[in-house]
């Protein structure tokens, strides 16, 4: 195109010589036809540049004159930048994904503490819709006075604990804001409802822990003193003994509870094992006789045990789960009661434990507490009965190791009937693998 227009004007000079030979009218006529044939095909140039403009993605026209060396760096430009811009973006959705990864909420604030953007921890936690609170302020949504007095501070050294019911539910969130970048914030949020809960479980655990050892710690050192305080002959040899008897009873309190802390402890902390083939019907007949015992003859057995019925499993837990269950019963049925036992295989495939009796019964606020530890329904009956209030507990975990469920149904002066089920991947293995066996040899 350069070469065209440097043809035309040298035709139009020539024309504009050929003239002043020729005569002064044919000349000019010859120069103005040149000069126009250069302004169409300028045109032409600038039409092409101009449609290029409207989609300045595409290279840049080819062949527009002196135009060449201007649109080439200004496309290479544009297209490094775009590239540039591309390559930002991806960052920029890398560091967006990145936040909505994050296990604790994050929020960024504007300078009045609107809310500009969050992640879906933190819309979760404090109940946010993005799309509707884009744009408020954090103080118009979490209406908590402990959080608005804490979000007017000049600087934040230290998080906040935050309780916040939502939903009938109380989440406690541990917040914490940050200045960054001018004059905007961050906040971020972690939930630490389970945290608080399990520490004050332990603190619960420490408490009950020392009452239920200070109580017989007080008789024992109660009786000692008594003991060495009279003279020998101010006690007959009756009285000593029913001290030295009430003394091993309190002993024989706190080397029960020392040994189910251990246990529960030993459950909590040893990792699980598969386990072996355990003879349920067994333990169910170890665990009869020992009720039997404490039952002294006061209450009827009704049992119903299939003695074909194995479970995989740890014979030492399964053991303790089963005894607690059926010592329960004994403790909490009055005198004449009827305690039934029943081990039988389920419809599915499971298999189920189950031990019901005619005693008190349970209020049905009080069943999901049952399992917790020194949990007791009626804390002077208890003491009275015996027990150290983490059979339950120790069940609990027991039935969690199992992969079982443990069911509990009771009905005030009803009874009560406690049941553990094992699935079907527990229950007939054995049977199944030994028969392999014996058909592989």
């Amino acid at each position: 195109m350069t070469k065209t227009l440097v043809s035309i004007a040298l035709w139009a000079l020539s024309g504009w010589l050929l003239g002043a030979w020729l005569g002064a009218a044919t000349g000019w006529a010859i120069f103005a036809l040149g000069l126009l044939a250069m302004i169409l095909v300028s045109g032409l140039q600038l039409s092409r540049i101009a449609r290029w403009v409207r989609n300045i993605d595409d290279p840049p026209p080819s062949s527009v004159g002196p135009w060449d060396e201007v649109l080439a760096p200004i496309y290479r430009k544009l297209k490094q930048n775009r590239l540039d811009l591309q390559e930002r973006n991806r960052n920029f959705q890398r560091a967006l994904l990145a936040a909505e990864a994050l296990p604790d909420g994050a929020l960024t604030l504007g300078p009045d503490k609107s809310l500009l953007w969050c992640n879906q921890t933190a819309a979760e936690h404090l109940g946010l819709n993005h799309h509707q609170d884009r744009g408020h302020s954090i103080l118009n949504i979490i209406r908590a006075p402990d959080f608005a007095r804490y979000a007017r501070q000049d600087s934040w050294d230290k998080p906040l604990i935050l309780h916040l019911s939502r939903s009938g539910q109380t989440r406690t969130l541990l917040l914490h804001l940050a200045p960054y970048g001018v004059g905007q914030f961050l906040m971020v949020t972690r939930d630490i409802t389970q945290i608080e809960r399990l520490e004050n479980t332990r603190k619960d655990f420490v408490a009950n822990v020392s009452h239920e050892l200070r109580t017989p710690l007080t008789v024992l050192s109660g009786f000692v003193e008594t003991l060495l305080d009279l003279p020998d002959e101010a006690i007959s040899p009756d009285q000593r003994r029913h001290y030295l008897e009430l003394m091993a009873q309190q002993a024989h309190n706190m080397q029960a509870l020392v040994a189910d802390l251990l246990t529960l402890s030993s459950l909590e902390t040893t990792p699980n094992s598969p386990g072996s083939p355990v003879s349920v019907p067994a333990l169910i007949r170890t665990a009869l006789t020992q009720c039997q015992a404490l039952s002294n003859g006061q209450h009827q057995f009704d049992v119903r045990v299939d003695d074909t019925l194995q479970v995989i499993g740890q014979d030492i837990e399964l053991s303790s789960a089963l005894s607690n269950l059926l010592t329960n019963a004994v403790r909490y049925t009055p005198a004449g009661g009827t305690i039934a036992v029943a081990w039988a295989r389920q419809a599915d495939g499971g298999a189920r434990y189950s031990v019901r009796d005619t005693g008190i019964g349970i209020a049905a606020d009080d069943i999901p507490r049952l399992t917790e530890r020194f949990f007791r329904v009626d804390r002077g009956r208890s003491h009275a009965t015996g027990g150290t209030g983490l059979g339950l507990a120790i069940t609990k975990h027991v039935v969690l190791r199992h992969q079982a469920t443990l069911d509990i149904t009771s009905e005030p002066g009803a009874g009560s009937t406690f049941s553990i089920v094992f699935p079907a991947s527990r229950v007939g293995a054995p049977a199944r693998a030994a028969a392999a066996e014996d058909h592989a040899a």
